[in-house]
């Protein structure tokens, strides 16, 4: 309650120092009814996102939100770190509707230097909002220049650009969101109209303080997944981004199939990327020297390895959020196999004791559709993943190699309904594969 109450107040004063600024205040008097419709629709967004917990899930809903507001064909958003603007998320209905059905647009992440010369480095340094009418046509003198490189690596034209600050209360940048070319009913480019720049300044403010929560639960979780690293090397940031990633796709792709609510599909999306990503945590309770061990393991030691899984779902048995019920599932789940073959069996995920037991007293192996869905998903991302990235002991597979090997373990390691659809889309998660390379 205390966080509603803290959270209502954040919103009242970014509200409140709008007003305060006199060209803002005389703009609300004059606003004409339709004008306060969009304003309140601004709030609704506010609300709408701040259920979001995933730091991507977030980036993605505010640059779709402020799209569909402002009519805006496409659009990017850049997190400041250092010096820095990281390309962290793109949209584009014009390239996106020349893709085949099913399919997304995928951007490479990249990186560059803040500097005014460039119109979000302009907005990072001086926190001001840019509204340029068309790209080629910035006047000589103005300190920024329109990189039209991509344009012509795309076939893209862009013409009107809103680029806006993504700051904290106390004026930090955090980021930069820019949307591009807006049109009017009949699909025509426009220039973005001088009034919604009120509009998208308290949307941004909003989606900042919303995005910096965000932020603050990602660096934990990728504390957590740096312990494990310290035990095992492969459990690196950028493994359980990729893991992550596949995860809420193949999620996606499966909940279509079975028309799930899209509200619900979301909402699911957004739970499953952060307990994906904390799938081997409980490696952490495993020794060092079992798990950077060189050669094979013993059965004693392999018996020891299986238990972190146990470990990772009893970090999250006081579930307090459908985080903590998702991550535990998810943990406990994710070595389970289609044909009965996985571990850690039918176990009280409260206890940690067996629920079934075979004749010896060990648990019994969980199959088929007695293995969550979450599980399920998570079990043929990491896999894949591993298959696809370099190892101390081995090189990345080829795609084909491992599109085979995925194939074949259809039926035995992994559900077959979630196979048909990984392999329906690989192109899909080859791209997501290179969003979030090794460091």
């Amino acid at each position: 309650m205390l966080f509603g109450i803290y959270t209502f107040l954040k919103k009242y004063f970014i509200l409140i120092k709008y007003l305060t600024d006199e060209r803002n205040w005389n703009y609300y008097k004059h606003m004409t009814f339709n004008s306060i419709e969009k304003f309140n629709e601004i709030i609704r967004l506010g609300l709408e996102l701040n259920v979001v917990q995933d730091v991507d899930i977030l980036l993605e809903k505010i640059l779709f939100r402020v799209r569909n507001f402002l009519n805006a064909d496409a659009g990017s958003i850049m997190i400041k770190d250092g010096d820095e603007l990281i390309f962290s998320h793109a949209q584009n209905d014009t390239m996106q509707k020349k893709l085949p059905a099913g399919e997304k647009l995928i951007y490479k992440t990249f990186k560059t230097q803040i500097s005014e010369s460039s119109l979000s480095g302009y907005v990072a340094c001086t926190g001001k909002i840019l509204n340029i009418k068309n790209a080629y046509e910035i006047p000589e003198n103005m300190p920024y220049k329109f990189n039209p490189e991509s344009d012509k690596k795309t076939s893209y034209k862009t013409v009107s650009i809103l680029t806006v600050p993504l700051q904290t209360l106390r004026k930090e940048i955090i980021g930069v969101l820019q949307v591009i070319n807006a049109k009017d009913e009949q699909g025509n480019i426009i220039p973005f109209p001088e009034e919604v720049e009120l509009y998208v300044l308290y949307f941004a403010d909003n989606a900042s303080m919303i995005l910096q929560r965000a932020m603050m639960t990602r660096a934990l979780i990728l504390r957590m997944i740096s312990m494990a690293e310290l035990r095992d090397p492969k459990e690196t940031g950028p493994h359980v981004n990729r893991v992550a990633s596949y995860s809420t796709e193949l999620y996606e792709k499966w909940a279509e199939k079975r028309n799930i609510p899209e509200s619900e599909i979301e909402k699911n999306k957004d739970v499953l990327r952060l307990s994906a990503m904390l799938h081997d945590v409980g490696k952490v309770a495993i020794s060092d020297l079992l798990l950077k061990k060189p050669s094979k393991y013993t059965p004693e030691e392999y018996e020891s390895i299986k238990k972190h899984t146990i470990y990772g779902s009893s970090l999250f048995k006081l579930k307090q959020s459908d985080l903590d019920e998702m991550a535990a599932i998810v943990a406990l789940n994710h070595h389970e196999n289609w044909d009965g073959t996985g571990y850690p069996g039918h176990i009280d995920m409260e206890t940690g004791k067996p629920l079934k037991t075979d004749k010896s007293g060990k648990a019994i192996p969980k199959k088929g559709e007695e293995i969550p869905i979450y599980g399920r998903i998570v079990a043929i991302a990491d896999v894949y993943d591993a298959l696809s990235s370099k190892r101390a002991y081995k090189d990345p597979w080829h795609k084909d190699k491992v599109k085979e090997e995925i194939k074949k373990l259809r039926g035995k390691k992994f559900d077959p309904e979630l196979v048909d659809i990984f392999l329906e889309n690989f192109s899909l998660f080859e791209n997501l594969r290179q969003k979030y390379p090794e460091e």
